[in-house]
């Protein structure tokens, strides 16, 4: 299979990187001048963890094959778009008149209706999932994360097509496990909630791995979560299904608190994935994001308001156009 992979960020890489061992053939879509400012090898040291839970490193040179054009007769069969939630919109409205009869996978964090945003987008042509990897570009260059072994992909409340079963079993034969989500709206927005629970914490501890080491921040991570079911309950989103993910913040604090504590201590994956966790921007407008829709359906957030001035932006990320954000690296935490 023919792929392209929008952008050269950490998901973009790292499952990259996955499908070529798998025998596809993988470009990426970099804007005009990045592929000379890259250069043609990416530096990974990553944990692979598809196979065992305890993974296994990987530590070489791997080439890139970039392009800084995209004619809507390119011949990929498949697009997978990955890049910071603020810039979904813009890169589905850029995709559009491009993708031609591509599947356009869509493996991103949404706190915008899915649907919606990507309506610049054939939606017969779509697949949606979410990964199970992260990690962050080191100052020296170096893609430091991990890939777990599954793969959360979902429809909305419909069976997969055949484009979407195609590209499960593309993924599937690639050695990722396949966890279904048929109410992914739902699912996209608990996991933004999640995120924004935990990365409140890292944004007061300095990092993930700081926030996660520490009993306060977890058990204040906790209490972030809590607070955010009524939101999630405002934006309809259907709480009984996704109670395997919520059911879990109902235990007290005392006992959930070092259940978390534990996972980086037991589980490589997760240590390596708080460990390589380098974007903060991103976490700052994910938090952000989340204060703003509260605010709007007038759901109160006490804690998450207590913290808004860690949301403030730094200026960089948040005001650059489009044509930057196909260049910076996105970071997810593995999805369970």
């Amino acid at each position: 299979m023919k792929i392209l992979m929008f952008g050269r960020g950490v998901i973009s890489v790292l499952y990259g990187w996955a499908l070529e061992q798998a025998g596809h053939t993988v470009e990426f879509y970099v804007r005009p001048g990045r592929a000379a400012q890259y250069g043609p090898t990416v530096r990974l040291q990553i944990l692979d963890a598809r196979r065992s839970i305890l993974g296994k490193r990987v530590n070489e040179s791997w080439a890139l094959h970039m392009r800084e054009d995209l004619p809507a007769d390119h011949g990929y069969d498949l697009i997978l778009v990955s890049v910071q939630h603020y810039h979904f919109e813009d890169a589905a409205a850029f995709l559009g008149p491009r993708a031609g009869t591509a599947t356009v996978l869509i493996f991103n964090n949404l706190w915008v209706e899915p649907q919606q945003a990507a309506s610049p987008l054939s939606a017969a042509h779509l697949a949606w999932g979410f990964p199970g990897a992260g990690g962050g570009f080191g100052s020296d260059g170096v893609l430091r994360g991990a890939l777990s072994g599954k793969i959360t992909f979902g429809a909305f409340l419909t069976d997969p097509s055949p484009r979407e079963l195609a590209v499960r079993e593309l993924f599937g034969k690639a050695g990722f496990a396949i966890v279904e989500q048929r109410d992914f709206r739902s699912f996209l927005f608990v996991h933004f909630a999640f995120a924004c629970a935990v990365e409140t914490e890292a944004l007061k501890a300095g990092s993930m791995a700081r926030a996660f080491a520490s009993g306060i921040h977890r058990r204040d991570a906790i209490l972030n979560m809590r607070e955010l079911v009524p939101l999630l309950a405002a934006r309809s989103v259907d709480l009984k299904d996704q109670s395997g993910y919520l059911a879990p913040f109902r235990l007290p604090t005392w006992l959930l608190g070092p259940m978390i504590g534990l996972a980086p201590k037991l589980v490589p994956l997760v240590r390596v994935l708080l460990d390589s966790h380098s974007n903060m921007e991103e976490l700052r407008s994910t938090c952000r994001d989340v204060l703003t829709e509260a605010r709007r359906l007038g759901v109160k957030l006490p804690r998450l308001e207590a913290a808004s001035t860690l949301f403030q932006t730094t200026g960089h990320v948040q005001h650059a156009g489009f044509a930057d954000a196909v260049a910076q690296p996105v970071c997810h935490p593995a999805s369970s």
